[in-house]
């Protein structure tokens, strides 16, 4: 494949653009992937990671999400729904969530791909889990707090640490998990009720609860279309698709102010 996209990719090709993009050696990067847009990539997944893991180099660190949405409270649930009279036994016989077994859901081949790599490691959330290869991997990953799930004792905010960078690759801003670190930082951001099944440690499972920051990411595509209009993004073809390349520090700090001046709060 040439760099524009045209004809079928591969490994080499994807790396090529991977590298024309900025994916910088060494670097721990968040990936976000629809892999669809790329269009044929001779390998799949499999060949994407490959790519990614050749443009890090041995001390580059991949991270993606393995959340598990379906892990979650169904009075919640809207697409679709389900009746009042299924909760009970939804919340009663939901598999408990582990890290080591417990698929994915939503997030797309490439994350569930770095999930079941040799080495890779998992936080333990049992909704909003992240998976990391490499030798940040662990730093990542370690001490992923129950509440605030996507805040200060999470994932997020150690990538925020590392200076991590962010890559969307076939996806919008609306994909990108980094954003909600914004909203915890945003005084007054909504909170609501949340639940989850959870593995205990003999084995068993119970259903547990806690209050948490109602994560929205309806304006996100609007958000990042006010970052990208900073020069804070680099865009360019990754196979037939777009990839989106940025700091995360970049992205979260921009959106912590963009959300003050956009978004309302419960004090509001």
């Amino acid at each position: 494949m040439t760099t524009d996209g045209s004809g079928p990719g591969s490994r080499r090709s994807v790396a090529a653009q991977l590298r024309l993009l900025g994916v910088r050696p060494g670097a721990t990067l968040l990936v976000h992937a629809g892999l669809r847009p790329l269009g044929f990539v001779s390998g799949g997944p499999h060949a994407v990671v490959l790519a990614l893991r050749d443009v890090l180099g041995p001390d580059g660190t991949i991270v993606v999400p393995t959340h598990t949405p379906d892990n979650s409270d169904p009075a919640q649930w809207r697409n679709p729904p389900v009746p009042a009279d299924w909760w009970p036994l939804i919340r009663s016989e939901m598999p408990g969530f582990d890290p080591a077994i417990t698929p994915s859901r939503f997030m797309g081949a490439l994350a569930e791909t770095v999930r079941g790599w040799p080495g890779a490691l998992r936080s333990s959330h049992p909704h909003v889990s992240f998976a990391a290869l490499g030798p940040a991997a662990e730093q990542v990953v370690a001490g992923h707090a129950l509440a605030d799930m996507l805040g200060e004792q999470s994932p997020l905010a150690r990538l925020y640490d590392l200076d991590a960078d962010v890559l969307l690759l076939g996806v919008g801003h609306w994909a990108s998990t980094s954003l909600h670190l914004a909203e915890y930082r945003h005084p007054g951001s909504p909170r609501e009720r949340v639940g989850a099944a959870v593995r205990t440690a003999d084995g068993g499972r119970e259903w547990v609860w806690w209050q948490d920051v109602r994560l929205d990411a309806g304006d996100f595509d609007a958000l990042g279309a006010a970052l990208e209009a900073t020069g804070e993004v680099r865009t360019g073809p990754v196979g037939a698709g777009t990839g989106r390349l940025m700091r995360q520090r970049a992205a979260v700090d921009f959106a912590v102010h963009w959300l003050a001046r956009n978004r309302t709060t419960e004090d509001a």
